[in-house]
């Protein structure tokens, strides 16, 4: 099994650039992010401090979420939102650039919040002429975009993987795949089994955090290990994030250390 830790919800008492070295020192290799800096278009100088941590701690960037907004203040990207096209498609060069250098492949753009006030048809025609200008640019280096049905938000449209899957048939690009973080698909009430048995051979990615609580796997009641061995079984080869919120003192106390790297 390939873990990568997502060291934007685990290990949050440290600074951003501080965490690649706290992923090794726990034994992992790897490591996800959502987009770490306050603004879509940070300076060559901010870039350069996150791939400079990500070396010296000799960790290997697997996922990168595009700028996706205020996030801790409920946005949940904005490459829907008319107002806020123009920051998704800013972003796109800096992302490519954290790409290049890291040689991360695989980005996570999060669809956005329905706008009061604005037709959700209109918003759904940019989500998917901003989702295929982010596949055409990540595709020239062997990129994959992931769309993401996510729980906890009303106003997120994509809550379950038919709804990611829609947006993807109207892509049309075969570089946007789902991403499957099973507890968003679980708390939302799809039917995980089901997307397992259909789809696990085209996941772009697997996330992992049990419910109720978003905590540590064996915190809760999800059969986690019973759906990563089936995705595995139907083909699905990736890494699994970690995306859970700690509730203990050490996070990974679950998982031995000789299986983290």
């Amino acid at each position: 099994m390939t873990y990568t830790v997502n060291a934007s919800i685990l290990l949050t008492d440290l600074p951003v650039n501080e965490r690649p070295a706290a992923v090794a020192e726990n034994g992992f290799t790897r490591a996800e992010f959502w987009w770490p800096f306050p603004t879509p278009t940070p300076s060559d100088a901010e870039i350069q401090e996150f791939v400079d941590a990500l070396e010296n701690a000799g960790v290997q960037l697997t996922g990168l979420n595009f700028y996706a907004g205020d996030m801790p203040g409920g946005e949940r990207g904005v490459l829907s939102q008319p107002a806020r096209s123009d920051e998704f498609r800013a972003n796109i060069d800096a992302v490519v650039r954290i790409a290049r250098a890291t040689g991360c492949k695989a980005f996570n753009a999060l669809y956005g919040n329905r706008v009061e006030g604005e037709d959700a048809a209109e918003q759904d025609r940019i989500g998917v002429e901003n989702l295929q200008r982010a596949a055409d640019a990540v595709a020239e280096f062997g990129g994959v975009v992931l769309l993401e049905p996510v729980s906890g938000t009303e106003a997120y449209p994509l809550k379950t993987a038919a709804d990611a899957l829609a947006i993807m048939e109207k892509v049309d690009r075969d570089n946007v795949k789902l991403l499957a973080d099973f507890y968003h698909l679980s708390v939302n009430g799809d039917d995980v089994e089901r997307v397992i048995e259909e789809h696990a051979a085209d996941f772009g990615h697997i996330q992992i955090a049990d419910d109720p609580g978003r905590n540590e796997p064996g915190t809760g009641d999800l059969p986690l290990e019973q759906w990563i061995d089936r995705s595995r079984e139907l083909g699905y080869s990736g890494p699994v994030g970690l995306e859970y919120k700690a509730s203990q003192d050490d996070p990974f106390a679950w998982l031995p250390r000789e299986k983290r790297a």
